[in-house]
């Protein structure tokens, strides 16, 4: 399939298995092929895998919007992960024949398109950033929800498109385009959340740490553990058995334990390493490689060509 695209909405909700379901009728009745979908209660919080041509993956957005905004609340909404709109995140990651320029245009349509169908203003990132300042996602969404609504009601971080207010319950949702990356959680034990920040702040690269690796300490609150919470925007440089075993050893030097590691979302061969079952991920499988969702639609799958930051 020429001009092949991922994309991986985030959407606010991960407690309610019946808001999840219509999400994801939303995108298989659009006709878009649903690869993966990770769902979590303490982050409250969905991850959906498609891929497509662009035209399709911009129906299935909005045909997920539309359900997102009619079915979500952030002034009722609790989670431990970040979060701005009720769509939250939509990345489009070129992959077969996509030209990142392609996404770029399709990033700007789809966001005019989310502002004028359901008043939710739109921040652009990543490659589709119209403000250098905000090609990276935590430049605007590290203020969440309740603190984003009085900056805007200030005059300030003003949306891309739209606004000036945030939706009153749907607040705004992030169009980007990125490179391939790799969301991946580990859960420490014996230890608190102070731990797992601490750890968060030395791997992530802005501290010095793993090149591309962006983290979070966070506390689950239904399994009274902590999560080092990650993602890795330059998989093919820093691969996962390296984030993992460096997460590892600076847990240890605290005195907190490794306990697992689990994916969100799927992930591309070349960044599991060539024993993917040796890295302890939790509930892998062939099923989490990104080319074996894709091959149905791609044959060979080729991935990794675009060149946009993340």
């Amino acid at each position: 399939m020429a001009g092949l695209a991922e994309c991986v909405p985030n959407v606010s909700v991960g407690r309610e298995p019946a808001a999840l379901e219509l999400l994801q009728r939303a995108v298989t009745d659009a006709g878009v092929a649903l690869l993966d979908t990770h769902s979590d209660p303490d982050h409250n919080r969905s991850v959906l895998t498609m891929a497509g041509g662009l035209a399709e993956i911009r129906r299935a957005v909005l045909a997920l919007a539309g359900v997102a905004v009619r079915g979500i609340d952030l002034r009722e909404h609790a989670g431990a992960h970040p979060r701005v709109g009720a769509l939250d995140v939509v990345p489009i990651v070129p992959l077969d024949g996509a030209a990142p320029t392609a996404c770029v245009g399709q990033a700007h349509a789809l966001g005019q398109l989310i502002w004028e169908r359901f008043s939710v203003p739109v921040y652009l990132y990543g490659q589709a950033a119209r403000q250098p300042s905000r090609k990276r996602l935590e430049a605007v969404r590290r203020f969440g929800f309740e603190r984003l609504s009085h900056l805007v009601g200030e005059g300030k971080m003003l949306p891309d498109i739209g606004g000036p207010s945030l939706h009153k319950s749907a607040g705004a949702s992030f169009v980007g385009v990125r490179d391939l990356m790799v969301a991946l959680n580990v859960v420490l034990g014996g230890c608190s959340v102070s731990v797992a920040k601490t750890v968060a702040a030395q791997v992530r690269e802005r501290g010095g740490g793993l090149p591309g690796v962006k983290a979070l300490g966070l506390y689950l609150e239904s399994a009274d553990e902590v999560q080092v919470s990650m993602n890795i925007t330059k998989p093919f440089v820093t691969p996962i058995k390296t984030v993992i075993d460096t997460v590892r050893e600076r847990a240890a030097s605290l005195g907190a334990a490794y306990l697992h590691a689990e994916l969100v979302g799927l992930a591309p061969r070349a960044a599991l390493g060539r024993d993917p079952a040796a890295l302890g991920i939790r509930g892998f499988g062939p099923g989490m490689v990104l080319e074996n969702r894709l091959a149905r639609l791609c044959t060979p799958p080729r991935i990794g060509h675009c060149h946009g930051p993340s």
